[in-house]
C-alpha cells in the first residue's frame, strides 16, 4: 500500500495504490484519521485499489468517524467494480460520499 498527498483546489487528496487488506491496512490507518481530523474537506481515492478486506474497511469506517467527529467531509472516488461490490454488500455505500472520479468529489465539496 502506497499514499500520496496532494491538494486540490483547498482539498486534500489522498491517492491510495496497492491492496487495502490485512497486511496493509496499517499504512492507511496511520494516514485517514489524522489527516480527516486536521482538513475539512478530504477525498479518498481508490482508483488504484484492486482489493479491499474487512480490515481495510474498518479503517475506513475508523476514517469516517473521525471525521464526522470534527464536523469534517470525506468523500470515496474510483471505486472499481469488485471494491465497489464489497461496499454494497457491506452496506458502506450507504455510510460513504462516493464519487466517480476526484473532480466530481472537489466539486461535490464546493
Amino acid at each position: 500500500m502506497q499514499i500520496i498527498e496532494e491538494n486540490r483546489d483547498g482539498v486534500l487528496v489522498v491517492v491510495a495504490s496497492g491492496r487495502l487488506d490485512s497486511n496493509s491496512s496499517s499504512v492507511l490507518e496511520a494516514v485517514l484519521p489524522v489527516r480527516v481530523q486536521t482538513h475539512d474537506k478530504v477525498v479518498l481515492n481508490l482508483a488504484d485499489v484492486p482489493y479491499v478486506s474487512s480490515a481495510g474497511l474498518r479503517v475506513m469506517l475508523i476514517g469516517a468517524k473521525a471525521a464526522r467527529a470534527k464536523g469534517h467531509k470525506l468523500v470515496l472516488v474510483g471505486l472499481a467494480p469488485t471494491v465497489r461490490e464489497v461496499f454494497d454488500i457491506s452496506g458502506f455505500t450507504q455510510i460513504f460520499a462516493i464519487e466517480d472520479d476526484v473532480a466530481s468529489a472537489v466539486a461535490s465539496l464546493g
